[in-house]
C-alpha cells in the first residue's frame, strides 16, 4: 500500500502548521503490516469539508480477476468535535458489493449486513460509540443501446462511529471483514495469519 498523507491534501509546506500529533498517530495505523489476500488497499483523496483534518483509504475485494466489492474508509478529526461525535474523531465507511437477486431480496438482509460490521468491530476489539448508517439495496436495469446487458444487484452500506482509541488498525482491520462478508467471503478461522497487501502489479496472489 501506498504511504497515506499524514496531512490534509489542502496543506502545504510552508503555508499552514503541522496536523495534531493525535491525527497524525491515528492515519499511521491505517497502514496496516497484515491484510487478507484478497483485498488490495490504496490511499485515496479524502474529502477536506466534514472537518479540519481528515484522511481515506480504499479498497476492493477480489477473487482471482473478478473484483466482488469496494470500499472507503474515511478518518475524520477535528480537535474541537462535532456534534454526534461523542469525541474528536469519527470513521465514515462505504461498501458495494454486487449479490444475487435472491439475497438481496431476503428482508432480514438489512440487520445482518449490519451486523457484519458491529461483529466484525467486536471480534477486532474496536471500540467505538455513537454507529449508525444504512443499508440500501439497488436494481440496476439496462434500456436502450444497454437492454441486453444483465441485471445487476448490488448492496450498499454506509456507516459512521466514533473510534474510542487513536489506533484504528482494529477498525481497518474490521472494514475489511466487512467488506469479504458482503462479497461472500467468510472471515479468517482464529490462529490463521492473514498476509501483506495484495498489489495488482503481482504476477500472482500471495499463498500460504
Amino acid at each position: 500500500m501506498r504511504s497515506i498523507p499524514a496531512y490534509p491534501s489542502d496543506m502545504t509546506l510552508g503555508d499552514a502548521p503541522p496536523a495534531p500529533a493525535a491525527f497524525r498517530r491515528a492515519v499511521a495505523s491505517l497502514r496496516p503490516a497484515e491484510v487478507r489476500p484478497e483485498i488490495e488497499l490504496e490511499d485515496i483523496p479524502a474529502p477536506q469539508r466534514l472537518a479540519p483534518y481528515s484522511a481515506a483509504i480504499g479498497a476492493s475485494v477480489y477473487r482471482d480477476d473478478d473484483e466482488l466489492a469496494v470500499g472507503r474508509l474515511i478518518v475524520l478529526f477535528d480537535p474541537d468535535g462535532q456534534r454526534g461525535w461523542d469525541g474528536q474523531f469519527r470513521l465514515v465507511a462505504y461498501v458495494r458489493a454486487d449479490m444475487e437477486p435472491e439475497i438481496t431480496e431476503d428482508p432480514l438482509l438489512g440487520p445482518v449486513a449490519w451486523s457484519w460490521l458491529t461483529e466484525s468491530l467486536e471480534t477486532h476489539g474496536a471500540g467505538y460509540a455513537a454507529a449508525g448508517g444504512t443499508v440500501t439495496r439497488a436494481v440496476s436495469e439496462g434500456f436502450g443501446n444497454k437492454a441486453d446487458d444483465p441485471v445487476s444487484t448490488e448492496l450498499e452500506l454506509r456507516a459512521s462511529w466514533s473510534p474510542l482509541e487513536e489506533d484504528l488498525s482494529g477498525h481497518v482491520s474490521a472494514w475489511c471483514d466487512l467488506m469479504c462478508l458482503a462479497a461472500g467471503i467468510p472471515p479468517l478461522p482464529p490462529g490463521v495469519a492473514t498476509l501483506s497487501p495484495r498489489r495488482r502489479d503481482d504476477p500472482e496472489p500471495f499463498r500460504t
